[in-house]
């Protein structure tokens, strides 16, 4: 995509009760593109990628609505978060929903591992949500599997539009947990574009960490995904 074209329009989305209920109480989000996020991560001198959502819609060229932007990195760089956003942006920690400003006075997150949000100014919507990734000596360990420690290139890849984003595999296994309509619609654009070793290693993953989740019957099939009536 060359700078002077526009992001693809997607179908107009209403948000429901319980984004309403969110709102009021968090206050609005109007994410950020991964091209304007690669913009302000230019210099970065960490590695960083995108996650959820973005991930999949990257990998199965299916447009979609989206919430928020994920953007991921490892727990070492946050740090230099403020460097690379606070002259513009506050910096929020957010651990399970408590929030506290990132500054000077306070620098450190709530918890090694919380969320960042981000946003200009008390009255402008939030931009991202900046999850930080636990490493083992410098690789990639995943949040859901302690067990599964990977280099980045393992469980990443960079897409033509120069961003980097997580592997749909490893997008999809934390969708299982949550099981929510928007992340079954995201399985079922996914897997018939998988190779078939990234489809037994998600049946694997989501049998052993979640034994009773209806998922498993639906990743039974290696072709379009088809959802059991009680599931």
């Amino acid at each position: 995509m060359t700078a002077d074209q526009q992001e693809p329009e997607v179908s107009a989305w209403e948000p429901d009760e319980e984004d309403i209920a969110f709102f009021r109480v968090y206050g609005p989000w109007e994410p950020l593109t991964p091209r304007q996020m690669r913009e302000l991560m230019d210099g970065f001198p960490h590695p960083w990628w995108l996650v959820g959502g973005h991930s999949i819609e990257a990998f199965t060229g299916v447009r979609r609505h989206h919430e928020d932007l994920d953007l991921s990195l490892f727990v070492d760089a946050v740090p230099d978060l403020g460097k690379q956003l606070g002259e513009r942006f506050h910096l929020w920690s957010n651990d399970g929903g408590t929030l506290r400003i990132i500054d000077e006075k306070r620098p450190e997150p709530l918890h090694p591992l919380a969320q960042i949000w981000v946003r200009e100014h008390a009255l402008a919507p939030w931009l991202v949500d900046i999850v930080p990734s636990p490493a083992v000596d410098g690789r990639w360990q995943s949040k859901r599997d302690e067990e599964h420690v990977a280099d980045l290139d393992e469980v990443t890849w960079v897409h033509a539009d120069g961003v980097r984003y997580q592997n749909p595999e490893i997008s999809l296994l934390f969708k299982a947990s949550q099981n929510r309509p928007k992340d079954r619609i995201d399985l079922a654009n996914t897997w018939p574009l998988l190779a078939p070793e990234k489809k037994q290693w998600l049946r694997k993953a989501v049998a052993r960490l979640y034994p009773e989740n209806p998922w498993n019957r639906a990743l039974a099939s290696d072709d379009a995904i088809c959802w059991p009536e009680d599931a």
